[in-house]
């Protein structure tokens, strides 16, 4: 059974920093592309950012227009987890993160952390 957990998620001010954390398992993690999301209040979910199998070279990271070069993801696949480092941010960023993963056919998805950037 596939399961990912988000953490990490909090208050901070605008240009403050959060790390978020999605702890995988029931698949083989080190063989799966990984993705966070966000939806914010009111809107649609929206891509932020995904991370091959390997982690880098031949596969880099990719990241949505509004965050890139604010966020960083990474992954550890000695612990099963992907992180998003959220760096500069902004009160647009306020939104649920949610990690995802396509496996065995379907995609799943994590219940999410919330961010909230407000003084």
């Amino acid at each position: 059974q596939v399961q990912l957990v988000e953490s990490g998620g909090g208050l901070v001010q605008p240009g403050g920093s959060l790390r978020l954390s999605c702890a995988a398992s029931g698949f083989a993690f080190a063989n799966h592309a990984m993705r966070w999301y966000r939806t914010a209040p009111g809107k649609l979910r929206e891509y932020v950012a995904r991370i091959g199998h390997s982690g880098g070279a031949g596969d880099m990271p990719g990241y949505a227009d509004s965050v890139k070069g604010r966020f960083t993801i990474s992954r550890d696949n000695g612990k099963n987890t992907v992180y998003l480092q959220l760096d500069s941010l902004k009160p647009e960023d306020t939104a649920v993160y949610y990690c995802n993963v396509w496996t065995g056919g379907s995609d799943h998805w994590g219940k999410g952390t919330l961010v909230t950037v407000s003084s």
